[in-house]
């Protein structure tokens, strides 16, 4: 089974036949698998009137469990954003009423992102459907090539430095 990267790989094999291009057989696969997902995402979030970085951040709080808060550092470095890239999707957030920001009771200066019950409602109703498409994305593998995938995954983003360190 071939696919467009393996007819990039014999054009570069006979135009420069001196160099190794092994490595954009992964790359480029992965670039074109970055793609299928974006694309996918954006149409699963749409239907339920969010987008990825909004999701993102929504999933965030939700999995902190009660009371659904964090700070907008804990939620930069969930998102691996910036600061005013993080302020961008708060500030979206908040006018669509599905968060709200507070000054912390324990430290005035801090601010805490709130889950409002309409922020967990949109999440509660897009996450089925965003886990079904993710679903149907791996389908033509097996539960063993996905394991697999997985670890491999993973242990290229840690060779790369660029996983998040559990607190």
């Amino acid at each position: 089974m071939e696919d467009a990267v393996d007819l990039i790989l014999e054009q570069w094999a006979r135009e420069r036949p001196d160099l190794d291009c092994s490595p954009m057989g992964v790359i480029g696969r992965i670039t074109q698998l970055q793609r299928e997902v974006h694309l996918a995402q954006r149409a699963t979030f749409a239907r339920h009137g969010l987008d990825a970085p909004s999701f993102d951040v929504l999933a965030a709080l939700r999995r902190a469990g009660e009371p659904y808060q964090l700070t907008p550092t804990a939620l930069m470095r969930t998102a691996l954003v910036t600061s005013g890239a993080i302020t961008q999707r708060l500030d979206r957030l908040e006018e669509k009423g599905l968060i709200t920001r507070t000054r912390s009771e324990a430290d005035g200066r801090a601010v805490v992102v709130t889950l409002t019950r309409a922020g967990r409602e949109a999440l509660d109703a897009a996450l089925p459907d965003h886990l079904e498409t993710e679903r149907g994305m791996l389908a033509g593998l097996s539960e063993a090539e996905l394991a697999q995938l997985s670890g491999l995954l993973r242990r290229f983003l840690v060779s790369l430095g660029r996983l998040p360190q559990r607190p």
